[in-house]
């Protein structure tokens, strides 16, 4: 069985807040990192229909601040898929008062699939249907050997 991306996909709207604030006055990147795993777990969790964990985190790319009251949404979606593993994008901005979205991250993060017993267990393949999943998809496969090679590495 195969899940098109909309399927799981996921938008998720904060607003910055004192407590999510570090020393500089800037919206806590850790506080962020945060948000971009929870997103993308329920994301990972829509797509398999099962627990899921995060198995690696790359390319998180900090683009630019965000302070307090600033409004912050996070939109997830699978990206390409193993059998047990999923790649999730999750793209952050931004939102103006006047609906205008300025992008400020983008993190990709590798999932697994668990099942009762917390082994990895098998996902649905994506249906990937436009031009821009497709290239996504061919990314993701790039960004898989990328990942095999670091842990090679000992990364």
């Amino acid at each position: 069985m195969k899940k098109g991306v909309s399927e799981s996909r996921i938008e998720q709207v904060y607003q910055v807040r004192p407590e999510h604030l570090n020393g500089a006055g800037r919206l806590f990147g850790g506080k962020l990192m945060e948000w971009i795993d929870e997103l993308a777990g329920l994301v990972g969790i829509r797509h398999a229909q099962q627990d899921v964990i995060t198995a690696s985190v790359d390319n998180l790319k900090f683009i630019r601040g965000a302070y307090l009251k600033d409004l912050i949404v996070l939109i997830g979606r699978v990206t390409y898929v193993g059998t047990t593993s999923m790649e999730v994008r999750v793209d952050t901005y931004i939102e103006t008062v006047d609906g205008i979205r300025k992008p400020i991250n983008r993190a990709y993060l590798t999932l697994v699939a668990i099942d009762g017993d917390g082994k990895p267990t098998q996902v649905p393949g994506l249906l990937v249907e436009t031009e821009s999943e497709k290239a996504e998809w061919e990314a993701g496969i790039k960004r898989r050997e990328m990942r095999k090679q670091r842990k090679i590495e000992g990364f």
